[in-house]
């Protein structure tokens, strides 16, 4: 795995105004982190930072040693300075946070196959990523290949009946108030087998 030279840490920092010491650190673990902070999907990511999910990709996994121009469309991408990706996250302890989402009042986020519903979505930084979702799938067929994604996974069944499919384990049928705990690297999909679209509360972990 590569890493920036120090020498150049020093120099990012001091040109940005920063400490004149700073001490080295995993970069691609690092902006793995801040992107999981924000809920943000390596495609999402990429986007905003004005760079190929593939570089971010190599980046995040230590296959390259960004530029200082990257570094920089990173930075601004998450809205923070360049030294700032090399600096350890505070371990200050944060309590008391509460996000409330009243019914219907979730961020929306439609596609082809689910219609979610992101609740506490006004919390930028978070353990969980919690939706509910209506599953309009009655087809694995429909999804094209296997859903996956980093982190783990709980699904519990608010109304109708569904079918979980995942690579290791045969398909098992959910109904109300039945649930799923799953790795969510594996991969999975969720199809209705009810008359009308199944409804399911979906939490994702983001570490």
């Amino acid at each position: 795995m590569t890493h920036p030279d120090p020498k150049t840490l020093i120099r990012i920092a001091r040109e940005d105004g920063g400490a004149a010491h700073v001490e080295p650190l995993d970069l691609g673990a690092r902006v793995r982190a801040l992107r999981k902070d924000r809920g943000w999907t390596l495609e999402q990511a990429a986007g905003k930072a004005g760079l190929a999910r593939s570089t971010l990709s190599k980046i995040e996994n230590g296959q390259m040693s960004p530029t200082y121009e990257a570094l920089k469309k990173l930075a601004e991408g998450l809205a923070i300075s360049v030294p700032q990706l090399f600096t350890p996250p505070s371990r200050a302890q944060v309590n008391g946070r509460m996000a409330v989402t009243k019914s219907g009042e979730g961020q929306a986020s439609v596609t082809a196959t689910y219609e979610h519903e992101l609740l506490a979505a006004g919390l930028r930084i978070k353990q969980m990523l919690p939706y509910r979702a209506r599953i309009r799938a009655r087809d694995v067929a429909e999804f094209g290949g296997w859903v996956r994604h980093d982190g783990e996974e709980f699904l519990y069944v608010l109304t109708g009946i569904v079918r979980l499919y995942t690579e290791f384990y045969e398909p098992v049928d959910l109904r109300r108030g039945d649930s799923a705990y799953y790795d969510a690297s594996m991969g999975h999909n969720v199809v209705s087998l009810s008359d009308e679209d199944a409804n399911v509360l979906w939490v994702t972990s983001l570490v």
